[in-house]
Order: structure tokens, then C-alpha cells, then sequence
């Protein structure tokens, strides 16, 4: 049986964003055509499906390193910015994620009934999510033509 560890991130990201496009509980709020992603960001983000894009990586993330928080989240999808000096000779600065974009998307999820939240932990992932995340991993590892991943199918 094919697992989410069997196949490139990228690909199962991207196979998981087609799905959670057809999900009703995964919608793009109305705020994020102006939120950043992040402090350090100028812009918002000009995907067409990056809330999508931002859920199915959510999901991978909290099935791989969960269970995990929203402060543990920000710090995964945050970046290291440069100083703001003529000659940038400051050493750079970690910049957190947005945080109320990670907490939108993990509570679409809970909704949908993939991830859920513990108590002290934070949130992990159900029953449900990590078999949509399995049977997602086995079609991408099908439609995939390499030879070295062969040997899992």
C-alpha cells in the first residue's frame, strides 16, 4: 500500500489541491485577495488557488510532523528576511508566517473532517485525512513514469 511517504512532495501537494478544489467545506475567504502571507511579504499572493494550495500543504505538514499548533505552523511557513541596511551586512531576521491564514485553513480542514484538534497538542490528523492523503499518494505514484519509484507500486 502506496503512503504519503512514498511520493514527491510537490506531487502530492499538487494532486491534493485538485481534490480539495472540489470540496464545499475548502473555500478562499473573502480577506485573502488582501492578506499576506507573511510579514516580510509586500503582496498578496497571485495564485488563483492558493488557498487550496496552502490546505493541501497544511494537511501534509500536520500528517507528517503532527500533531502540531498554529505558532509551530507560523514558524514552518515563515521565511528568514534580510536586513533593511544600504549594505545588508545585519544577519537576517526570522519573519513567522501569517498566522490567521494557517488558523482559517486548519479550522476548513477540521470542518471537512480531516484533521482535528487535541487538546494539548494541538491538531492531527483523522482517520479520514490521512486516507484521502494515502489514496492521493497511490494515484500520483501511478501517474508518475520513474523508474526508481517503482519498487513501491
Amino acid at each position: 500500500m502506496t503512503t504519503l511517504y512514498d511520493v514527491p512532495a510537490e506531487d502530492l501537494i499538487e494532486a491534493l489541491t485538485e481534490t480539495l478544489k472540489d470540496d464545499d467545506d475548502i473555500e478562499a475567504p473573502e480577506w485573502t485577495a488582501v492578506a499576506k502571507t507573511g510579514v516580510d511579504r509586500e503582496l498578496p499572493p497571485e495564485q488563483p488557488d492558493f488557498w487550496e494550495r496552502r490546505a493541501a500543504s497544511l494537511l501534509r505538514k500536520v500528517a507528517v510532523d503532527g500533531p502540531m499548533g498554529v505558532n509551530a505552523l507560523k514558524t514552518e511557513y515563515g521565511t528568514s528576511k534580510q536586513g533593511t541596511t544600504r549594505y545588508r551586512v545585519r544577519p537576517h531576521q526570522k519573519a513567522e508566517g501569517s498566522g490567521s491564514i494557517i488558523r482559517t485553513a486548519l479550522q476548513q480542514l477540521e470542518t471537512a473532517g480531516y484533521v482535528e484538534t487535541s487538546e494539548a497538542d494541538g491538531r492531527r490528523v483523522t482517520g479520514e485525512g490521512r486516507s484521502l492523503l494515502d489514496d492521493t499518494a497511490g494515484e500520483v505514484l501511478s501517474d508518475l513514469d520513474r523508474p526508481e519509484l517503482e519498487r513501491y507500486a
